[in-house]
């Protein structure tokens, strides 16, 4: 190892680093370290930068891409981890570092356990849920941001709203964003935000950094005051990787404050472009309309008459009305008086001769009335006739003369005694009534008929 010769010997900076560099790694050997790993960069080159820490001090660290390529999981931050290294000097800016050899998980790091946990919880109560997000204004006219004055993502946000729609009215709600301060401020200024109620939407912004300097924006007083806002609220905290309890509150999360104004402001090119479209389609409707409508007053110029010619042309036709009326009525009445006339003639020709007729109806009736009377005394000759036969022939005339019917119980006529039988009730009608009697049977066939 190269030493001065005396105390007057100048050096460069390049051979004080590689003297302190040889001091360090002939002096400390490889040993285990554990810390919480914080400020994680992944080149692209396949190397690992970050800080190793814990509560009263911090170590730069760099693992090669050999040595990072072989670990079975990915490196976060806020991860708390137990490496394996040398500690060593980075010459060529005077770094204080730990070249790592082996790094193992050693479970999840404070910051990280306790945005872990404050999600959770969060998560459980509903403030992450889509039904109470709210929607952001179309065309704010005012919209409030609340962050430091000096931070770069007020410039950020500033800047590309005047880019995209100069009108916007910006309203700042200037507080801390980093520090054990900064929760309170953050609250106190969308408290305010929505108690003077003059903008129309609210941006909740910072710059990237480390899970520390972002780590107001995981307070819970910070969450709920999100939540509460009647104003909706827009999250533009860090870089597109960064992730803070106040995203997940916010009814939109914005990857950058750049992004977080382009979200809340519309595009004046594209409101200038759709403005464009939309005159050029209503030009062109309008064209079509005047065309539409000039061919239609062409068309109805064309019908349109002077109301003079229109009164003649009612006079001609009312004209050619009154001649065809009395026209049709002549030849209606020349018929009516050619029919007449033929009836006359019909009638003229079927005169009958009236004398002739008469003495030819006195004679019928009288031939009628001596038919008549010829038929009637006929008639009574043959009446005559049947009278005298149904008196012969009718029973009562015989009942007359002494004899009777009789009928037994049935009603039937008697013609035997041997019908009767000895004790028989039976009936006898005679000319002037009816009797009844009783059968008494002596000899033969003889009976004696009780009265």
């Amino acid at each position: 190892m190269f030493f001065p010769a005396n105390q007057n010997d100048v050096i460069s900076v390049a051979t004080l680093n590689r003297m302190a560099r040889d001091l360090l790694e002939s002096g400390l050997p490889p040993m285990w370290i554990g810390g919480e790993i914080s400020n994680l960069t992944l080149a692209a080159s396949g190397h690992g930068y970050f800080s190793l820490k814990d509560s009263n001090a911090q170590i730069r660290c760099v693992m090669f891409r050999n040595k990072l390529s072989q670990l079975d999981f990915r490196l976060s931050e806020g991860m708390q981890v137990e490496l394996r290294g040398t500690v060593t000097l980075y010459e060529a800016r005077g770094d204080y570092q730990i070249s790592v050899d082996t790094l193992r998980a050693a479970g999840l790091g404070r910051l990280y356990e306790a945005f872990a946990r404050l999600k959770a919880k969060l998560e459980a109560e509903g403030l992450f849920d889509n039904q109470h997000k709210q929607p952001l204004p179309a065309s704010p006219r005012r919209v409030g941001i609340v962050t430091s004055p000096a931070a770069a993502a007020l410039r950020d946000v500033v800047t590309t709203l005047r880019r995209r729609m100069p009108g916007i009215e910006v309203i700042l709600y200037p507080c801390q964003v980093q520090g054990s301060t900064a929760p309170a401020q953050i609250v106190s200024a969308i408290h305010a935000a929505n108690r003077r109620a003059e903008v129309d939407v609210l941006i909740v912004c910072r710059g990237g950094g480390s899970i520390e300097d972002l780590w107001a924006f995981n307070d819970e007083a910070v969450a709920r005051a999100i939540f509460a806002s009647k104003l909706p609220v827009v999250s533009g905290v860090g870089h597109e990787t960064d992730f803070t309890i106040a995203d997940f509150v916010a009814d939109r999360r914005a990857p950058t404050p750049t992004a977080a104004a382009e979200l809340v402001s519309p595009s004046r090119e594209a409101l200038q472009q759709g403005l464009d479209l939309t005159r050029r389609q209503l030009e062109r409707a309008l064209a079509r309309l005047l065309t539409d409508k000039s061919q239609q007053l062409d068309y109805l110029g064309r019908r349109l008459q002077h109301p003079g010619e229109r009164l003649r042309q009612q006079q001609e036709r009312l004209t050619q009305y009154r001649q065809r009326l009395q026209q049709r009525l002549h030849t209606q009445l020349q018929q009516r008086q050619w029919r007449l006339d033929s009836l006359r003639l019909r009638l003229a020709q079927g005169k009958p001769a009236l004398p002739r007729l008469q003495q030819a109806l006195q004679q019928r009736s009288q031939q009628l009335h001596n038919a008549v009377h010829r038929q009637l005394a006929q008639q009574q000759l043959v009446l005559g006739k049947l009278e005298a036969t149904l008196l012969a022939m009718n029973p009562e005339a015989v009942l007359a003369r002494g004899y009777a019917i009789v009928q037994n119980e049935a009603g039937q006529v008697i013609h035997s005694p041997a019908q009767l039988r000895d004790g028989e009730a039976i009936q006898l009608q005679l000319a002037e009534g009816r009797a009844h009697a009783r059968v008494e049977q002596e000899r033969g066939t003889q009976c004696q008929l009780p009265f």
